[in-house]
């Protein structure tokens, strides 16, 4: 019978093993026919088709888990710095001819000038702060209120520039701002009437007699953060010094910088050479630094789980491999003796294993990358499939689920898995090259 003009090539392809270059055309040839399993050899398909969609949802978990912490932190973090201070600059406590001891900083006006002249430093404010009862409508909320001139707040971005907002700031001046759940909470809206209750009152001769004032809501802001929405609310300085007995003084000064990730390092050496020896300096990284060394002991812990996800999965790749080597022991035989070399039938088995990891890989991507882009309505699906409550901000702060697809996560999770898929197929393709082409024909 007559060799057909393929299998004439093929052979003399292989006769040439030995002087073509690595992953030449009929080893790529040979192995994409052998990654196609027939019907026959079902077992093989069937491990083929495990090893793949162990691997795509492997890596579509990893991508997935890193898009979400990612965003949460970028997220926790933006709320902190978008509606909090990045500094606070205070006083030690210093005791008066009455033994009182004062916190309080008298000098504000020319030490924030000071502060805000600093190269590091982008807004410095006054502010007086303290803890009242609001009542409304019936309702009682705890409320840690906030101090701040006009001009001042509106250097805050989560409150000047809030997700959600009604009212207007330019109304300010005439009474006072609040989250948007301590106005849920109270029942109130812009232009309702809310009254401030405080224990330092005046000093009377039955005792301190609790401060009471109402204002009129004139802003109402939603900062995206559940904690600060429902405790927090803002007041005229002014207004502030006079209700809780600081005229002339305030409590402590507001500083926002321009790299907060170096805070420590640059801006409170500045800040303090340019205060008053008795200041203090309170940074972000101290008041939320071991929630976030927290979260980076979780995202290691979390790359590690999902690192040994996508290696289990890789493994389904040798089961699958193994049995394509039992299998084609008289194909392997019969290649080495027209003139494949060990090498070619190493490489022939290798891309078997690899193009499975290659192609769950892509799909995996795809998929991870498509979960993180549209993560609101797929939350918002299995929310309403779940009745509600599948996320409580209430416990982690924020109001949804982020996430933030970075490149350099998603090259981390294909560089992952593409390096496991590649080298667990070494193992028994190294089998396959070493078959003896005699053994491997001897029953044939």
């Amino acid at each position: 019978m007559t060799a057909s003009p393929s299998q004439t090539d093929l052979s003399a392809q292989a006769r040439r093993g030995r002087t073509t270059a690595p992953f030449a055309q009929h080893e790529r040839l040979i192995a994409w026919r052998y990654l196609r399993a027939k019907r026959s050899e079902g077992g093989v398909s069937v491990m083929t088709w495990i090893s793949l969609i162990g691997i795509t949802l492997a890596v579509f978990a990893l991508i997935a888990t890193l898009a979400v912490r990612s965003g949460f932190r970028a997220e926790f973090v933006d709320t902190i710095l978008g509606a909090n201070a990045h500094v606070t600059v205070y006083y030690a406590g210093q005791a008066d001819e009455f033994g009182y001891v004062s916190r309080t900083i008298d000098d504000f006006d020319a030490i924030t000038a000071q502060i805000a002249m600093l190269p590091s430093v982008t807004r410095a404010a006054p502010l007086v702060k303290s803890q009242v009862m609001v009542t409304a409508n019936g309702d009682n909320a705890g409320v840690e209120i906030y101090g701040m001139r006009h001009s001042d707040i509106e250097g805050v971005p989560r409150v000047a520039q809030p997700e959600r907002a009604s009212g207007s700031l330019d109304d300010y001046p005439k009474g006072i701002a609040l989250g948007s759940g301590v106005a849920r909470n109270l029942g109130v809206s812009v232009g309702d009437m809310v009254k401030m209750i405080s224990p330092e009152g005046a000093v009377t001769p039955m005792g301190r007699v609790p401060r009471v004032k109402s204002y009129p809501v004139v802003y109402i802001f939603t900062a995206g953060r559940y904690d600060i929405d429902n405790t927090r609310a803002y007041l005229p300085l002014p207004e502030a010094q006079s209700f809780f007995n600081r005229e002339g003084v305030v409590d402590e000064i507001e500083v926002m910088v321009i790299d907060p990730d170096r805070v420590d390092i640059q801006a409170v050496p500045e800040i303090l050479a340019a205060s008053p020896q008795r200041a203090l300096t309170w940074t972000w990284r101290d008041a939320s630094g071991s929630f976030l060394r927290a979260l980076e002991v979780e995202d290691n812990v979390m790359f590690v789980i999902m690192a040994i996800l996508v290696m289990i999965a890789s493994m389904n790749i040798i089961s699958g491999l193994v049995m394509l080597v039992k299998n084609k022991q008289r194909d392997i035989a019969i290649l080495r003796t027209i003139g494949l070399s060990q090498g070619a039938i190493l490489r022939i088995f290798m891309m078997c294993g690899a193009f499975t990891g290659i192609i769950g890989t892509v799909m995996g991507t795809i998929l991870g990358c498509l979960f993180a882009l549209y993560i609101d309505p797929i939350f918002s699906l299995v929310n309403y499939v779940a009745g509600g409550g599948v996320w409580d901000p209430s416990i982690r702060g924020l109001y949804n689920i982020p996430a933030l697809l970075r490149l350099e996560d998603v090259i981390k999770a294909i560089s992952l898995s593409l390096i496991l898929s590649c080298t667990v197929t070494y193992f028994p393709a190294r089998r396959a090259a070493k078959i003896n082409p005699v053994e491997g024909l001897r029953y044939e």
